[in-house]
């Protein structure tokens, strides 16, 4: 399992399965970001406590505000215009790559906080705390980021 949560974020959202289930939390109003995080911390065997969940939503919340979600809400607003207008496409992909860009940062971010949380031995149920917001419909999306996480071990 990669050591740095960019590394582990990477090789999990690449897993088969994980990306559609990202994108339908995402849709459903979870933090993608958070919940790579979590999947980070459950495959390290991190204890989850109230606290942590609120230090790391006291990070990821400003920043998916202020910059990912503008960044994501004007590359999606393009998505027709840009396959009329290749100057458009073009600047679009850059719009895209700037949004990653910010979402690696936030991943940093939420590494410098829960990096030196120390491992424990019963297992932690990050997801479905820092998953809240998506609703219970979306537990099968949940078990296939958890699958794709645990598969990296």
């Amino acid at each position: 399992m990669p050591s740095d949560l960019w590394s582990f974020a990477s090789c999990c959202y690449a897993r088969p399965g994980a990306e559609t289930a990202c994108l339908q939390l995402q849709a459903a109003g979870a933090d993608v970001c958070l919940l790579l995080c979590g999947a980070w911390l459950e495959a390290r065997g991190v204890a989850c406590d109230e606290q942590r969940v609120a230090q790391l939503q006291a990070i990821s919340e400003p920043w998916q505000r202020q910059v990912v979600r503008p960044l994501r809400e004007l590359r999606q607003g393009w998505r027709e215009a840009a396959q009329l207008d290749a100057a458009r496409l073009r600047l679009r992909e850059q719009v895209k790559a700037l949004e990653l860009e910010a979402e690696r940062e936030l991943l940093r971010r939420l590494e410098v906080l829960a990096g030196e949380w120390p491992a424990h031995k019963e297992p932690a149920a990050w997801l479905e705390q820092l998953a809240a917001g998506a609703g219970e419909q979306h537990r099968d999306a949940l078990q296939v980021l958890r699958v794709a996480a645990t598969s990296q071990a």
